[in-house]
């Protein structure tokens, strides 16, 4: 089998903390300055970004169309 891509979470941390036991890349963010800078730190090959409402709202104008990736799922 082999790897088709990494699943990201971005958000506050006592919300994101478990995806990381699933194997995601977790990256914490308590504010939108930092929810912005851990969308450039996503890795290369995410496939799926997850994100929390908070981020949401800081990353709305980031996000990619919707055919292209990453898939960006939101937290409600």
């Amino acid at each position: 089998m082999t790897a088709v891509g990494t699943v990201a979470v971005i958000g506050e941390e006592e919300l994101v903390a478990g995806f990381g036991l699933a194997g995601a890349v977790v990256l914490p963010a308590r504010d939108a300055a930092q929810a912005r800078a851990a969308w450039q730190r996503l890795p290369t090959d995410a496939a799926v970004v997850i994100l929390t409402a908070t981020a949401a709202d800081a990353l709305e104008e980031n996000y990619p169309a919707p055919a292209q990736t990453p898939f960006v799922v939101v937290m409600t």
